[in-house]
């Protein structure tokens, strides 16, 4: 059975920095296509960034030269790496497999404040 769990999240002021995690169970992360998704308050879901089963990476424009995805191989774990974090980026943000937004976890809460 796919399962994510992503964690990390929380309150910070504007210019910090977050690493969210995502960890993988029932299958191999490193041959799937994974993208992170957000969805802040009252609005839809947005599209963040992208990894492909090469490792090619894509980001929406509002988070290009500031978040960084990554995968770890060997703990079967996805990674978003936040920087120079803006109110604008608080959102509920989960992981999921490319094609398959039934497999979203729970989510983690990001709050973006000062």
């Amino acid at each position: 059975e796919v399962q994510l769990v992503e964690s990390g999240g929380g309150l910070v002021q504007p210019g910090g920095s977050l690493r969210l995690s995502c960890a993988a169970s029932g299958f191999t992360l490193r041959w799937s296509s994974m993208k992170w998704v957000r969805q802040a308050p009252g609005k839809g879901l947005e599209w963040v960034s992208r990894i492909s089963v090469a490792g090619a990476t894509s980001y929406t424009d509002s988070v290009k030269g500031r978040f960084t995805i990554s995968r770890d191989n060997v703990k079967n774990t996805l990674y978003l790496q936040m920087n120079s974090l803006k109110p604008e980026d608080t959102a509920v943000y989960y992981c999921q497999l490319d094609g398959d937004p039934g497999s979203r976890g729970q989510g983690t809460q990001v709050t973006v404040s000062s």
